[in-house]
């Protein structure tokens, strides 16, 4: 039996958007710059772990970070690179295809 090999490209752009929180990172990104805390109040994610992601989809490409040191304190804003928004339409198939595909479990009476 013939055994087919993955595309090395696809296989790290699977391990890139495979990490956790990633994907949702980016969805958040879709609807513009968002400031930090934004970001950490939209996601169920601790800090640490958010910044880290968004180390990495910056060294990536996906994100890019943007200092605006005109006012005290600075400000930070993440955005999505051409290269990031060149996933909204995976992403929202996503979320089309979650939203025919998965249950979510309901809430018991006694919780």
């Amino acid at each position: 039996m013939k055994q087919s090999s993955l595309c090395p490209r696809f296989e790290k752009g699977m391990q890139l958007l495979g990490k956790r929180w990633t994907g949702l990172i980016l969805y958040q990104l879709l609807a513009g710059p968002q400031r930090f805390c934004a970001l950490e109040g939209a996601l169920p994610v601790s800090g640490r772990l958010l910044s880290e992601r968004l180390k990495d989809l910056e060294k990536e490409g996906l994100v890019h970070r943007q200092v605006f040191t005109d006012c005290a304190p600075v400000r930070v804003e993440y955005s999505l690179t051409e290269m990031g928004l060149a996933l909204e339409p995976v992403l929202k198939g996503i979320e089309a295809w979650s939203q025919t595909w998965i249950e979510l479990e309901s809430k018991t009476a006694t919780e």
